[in-house]
């Protein structure tokens, strides 16, 4: 089975939620109808992971014939996931804590994983508003990795 797994990243907060929204839903509708398997992967550390995820539970709901996978990852083990398993997994497909990332100081964590979710992608969705901050980083490094990048905020 041929895979397509793509990651999303996007700052903390964002502009024209409901924009975004919809571009979002068309990317994911052409995604699950176009490719035989699709695997998706998202953090929780935003207002963007949160929007895509709903996003993306709504549109494999709508969309999927048991053709995707909804990935969290995780930092490292975080006490709102190890209290509430079960909740997690009635919402994502699977949790996985990045094992690279669980090794480095908590500051440097998520950026450890992100870059971990970039380097399993085939495709990077992101919605960058502005050039700082920690989801501006993490698509300079998928820029100088050559990967297809998507700006949802530029559509």
């Amino acid at each position: 089975m041929d895979i397509y797994t793509v990651s999303f990243f996007g700052h903390r907060e964002i502009e024209w939620s409901t924009e975004i929204e919809e571009r979002l839903d068309d990317l994911l509708y052409d995604l699950i109808t176009k490719k035989e398997y699709v695997e998706f992967l998202i953090g929780r550390d935003g207002a963007f992971d949160i929007l895509a995820s709903s996003v993306i539970r709504k549109a494999v709901k709508n969309y999927s014939s048991g053709n995707t996978a909804f990935v969290l990852v995780l930092p490292y083990m975080r006490a709102d996931y190890r209290d509430n398993q079960q909740n997690f997994l009635n919402y994502y497909d699977e949790v996985e804590i990045c094992e690279e990332s669980s090794a480095v100081h908590f500051k440097s964590a998520i950026q450890v994983r992100n870059r971990y979710m970039i380097d399993r992608s085939n495709l990077v969705v992101c919605c960058i508003q502005h050039k700082n901050g920690g989801a501006y980083r993490t698509v300079q490094y998928a820029v100088k990795q050559k990967h297809k990048i998507i700006n949802i905020a530029e559509e």
